[in-house]
This record gives C-alpha cells, sequence and structure tokens, in this order.
C-alpha cells in the first residue's frame, strides 16, 4: 500500500511571484470581456478547435496529457488538434504559427522551453487568440520583452514538491545527519529551478547538510544515466541525490545501480513512471497531467463563453515513501 500525502501548503512567494508576472496583465481572475479581448470567430462555431502545443510524447508525463486533452476536449465540445515539437523550440514556433493560419479558438500551450515559448505566446497575442499555459511556466523576462501574456497558468506546485522532497530527506537521515547532495536537474526551465530551490530551503535548517553540483538531464533518461554517472564519479562524497524530473529519476537510478553505489547513495526525485520506491529510491513527488490538462479544457471552455477564469491555478503534488505510483502520476 502506497504512502501518500496531498494537500501541500500554498506555493512560496518566490513561485508566486514568478508565476504573478508570467500571467502579466491577467494577474487576477478575469474574462475576455474584462480584458478588452474580442474572441477568434471561430470560437462561436459549434465545436471549436482547440490548438494544445506539448514538447514530446516521449515522456511519459505528456503522453498522460496528451490523451487527456482528447479525452476532455471531446467531453467539452472541442475539436483538439494536437502539435508534438520533438523538443524543438523552432518546430513549436511553427506549429504555433499554424494554428495562427488555422484561426483556432485558443491555444492550451506547454512550451519546450520557458524563455523561447514567450514567442509563441506573442503570436498567439497579434492573432487574438488566447494561451492557456500548462506545467512549463513561461519566462516573465521574455514575456516583458515580447509584450505578451497569458490568460491563466496551470501546474503543479513546484516549489512545495521539492520542499516535500527535502523534508522526507531529513526525517529519513535524521535532522543533523551529514548529507552531500548532488541534484540531478533542468537548470533551463523555471518550474525545475524551482523544485530544486525548495529541497535546498528544506535542508538548510541542517548545517550538516550541503548540496553540490547540479548537472544538467534535459529530461532525458539517457542523458540523465551520463551525467549522474560523470557526478558520482567527479563527486565520490555524494550520497543523495535529488532529481527533479522523472525521467532523470530513471537515469539516476540507473548510474547509481551501474556504478555499485546501491546502499551508499540514496534517491529523492519526482516520480519516475512504473517504478516502484525501495531501498534506494526513498521517496517521489508526483505531478498529475491529465488532471492539468482536463482543468485546462474546462476553463478555456468558461472563457471563451465568458466567465472569469483565475490567472494561476497550482495543483498539489502527491508524495509517495512506498509503493509504486499509478498510472499518470509521474514527475
Amino acid at each position: 500500500m502506497s504512502n501518500r500525502t496531498r494537500g501541500l501548503t500554498a506555493a512560496a512567494a518566490f513561485s508566486l511571484a514568478l508565476l504573478t508576472a508570467a500571467c502579466s496583465n491577467q494577474a487576477t481572475s478575469g474574462s475576455a470581456a474584462d480584458a478588452g479581448n474580442a474572441l477568434p470567430s471561430s470560437c462561436t462555431k459549434g465545436r471549436p478547435v482547440l490548438g494544445v502545443a506539448l514538447p514530446n510524447t516521449v515522456n511519459p508525463y505528456y503522453v498522460a496529457m496528451r490523451q487527456s486533452f482528447l479525452d476532455n476536449g471531446a467531453k467539452n465540445g472541442f475539436d483538439v488538434k494536437i502539435a508534438i515539437a520533438n523538443d524543438s523550440d523552432s518546430t513549436q514556433l511553427s506549429q504555433i504559427n499554424s494554428f495562427v493560419q488555422q484561426g483556432v479558438c485558443a491555444v492550451a500551450l506547454n512550451a519546450v522551453n520557458s524563455g523561447p515559448g514567450a514567442a509563441s505566446v506573442a503570436a498567439l497575442n497579434q492573432a487574438k487568440i488566447p494561451v492557456f499555459s500548462v506545467n512549463v511556466i513561461i519566462s516573465p523576462d521574455d514575456l516583458k520583452t515580447q509584450n505578451a501574456s497569458i490568460v491563466q497558468y496551470v501546474g503543479a506546485d513546484q516549489t512545495e514538491g521539492g520542499k516535500a522532497m527535502g523534508a522526507q530527506l531529513l526525517k529519513d537521515r535524521g535532522a543533523k545527519a551529514k548529507i552531500s547532495a548532488g541534484i540531478v536537474g533542468d537548470p533551463d526551465q523555471i518550474p525545475t529551478n524551482q523544485r530544486d530551490a525548495g529541497f535546498k530551503t528544506a535542508l538548510k535548517p541542517n548545517t550538516n547538510a550541503k548540496t553540490g553540483p547540479t548537472v544538467n538531464s534535459k529530461v532525458d533518461p539517457n542523458v540523465s544515466l551520463q551525467v549522474t554517472t560523470d557526478m558520482l564519479q567527479g563527486n565520490p562524497g555524494i550520497n543523495v541525490i535529488f532529481a527533479d524530473t522523472g525521467p532523470g529519476t530513471v537515469g539516476a537510478l540507473q548510474a547509481i545501480s551501474q556504478l555499485g553505489k546501491t546502499g551508499k547513495v540514496t534517491l529523492y526525485g519526482f516520480c519516475a513512471a512504473d517504478t516502484a520506491l525501495n531501498a534506494t529510491y526513498k521517496a517521489c513527488a508526483a505531478q498529475e497531467p491529465a488532471d492539468y490538462a482536463r482543468i485546462v479544457v474546462e476553463n478555456v471552455k468558461k472563457y471563451v463563453g465568458g466567465a472569469k477564469v483565475p490567472a494561476q491555478v497550482l495543483q498539489p503534488l502527491k508524495i509517495f515513501t512506498s509503493g509504486t505510483p499509478g498510472p499518470g502520476e509521474v514527475g
């Protein structure tokens, strides 16, 4: 039986500040009418088109999100068109421009990267197509540079997920345990940086806990395997790894095993798909991408119908300390 925790506290002020900035002039709840925006004419059709832009469908996270957009889109009366960017910023921008040419009613954007995603938002703004951002936070600075804004952001309470992993580590090891932690991360993304910041914050009360190098897994298990291997070989004192994505967790676990570090290095991270917790893989935080997609679809429907929607929706994460996360409960 899995040991799960829901209902984490609200995001840290740092996270809220980023999200508020990212939502630009949609910083409070509002409707299209409140914002003075005319909706695309296609929104009045019997089955308006909702464009969905995703980075890839290699990561199980996006597989679950894609299916949920299709299912919930159909349920809410949308014709859903999905574009997969294969982790290319330029491909995603081209796909966004295609959505503009098609005259879609609205777009759900899971940007490939936080910074370049602002160009996609700007292109949609120019076409008066409302943008709902999900999972990856669009860089507030880049949005400001592009004079662009989104209607709503939907995602996990990232900082609290990282804090939960750090708190669990201290609970398992002891409040004064000697900890040398390496981070298998993705420094190019705001959400993963928030997770790392939360993890480090949770460890601060323990003066014997130190966080060392951060390596870039590029949210790819094969890359994660290589960079974790290099990190552990170059830093033999590391006894804990925090992996801030599911694919990062997969590769890090393989590296620990292949280097014969089982029993010497433990891992806390965001949940890997279909992977059981054990003596090495101590705890994980799970997102629910299918639920995020459902929330986006329902709020798009409300917005184009003239109702108010909040500028941001932060969902709590599930915390596992035993068992195996279920389908769609991934990092």
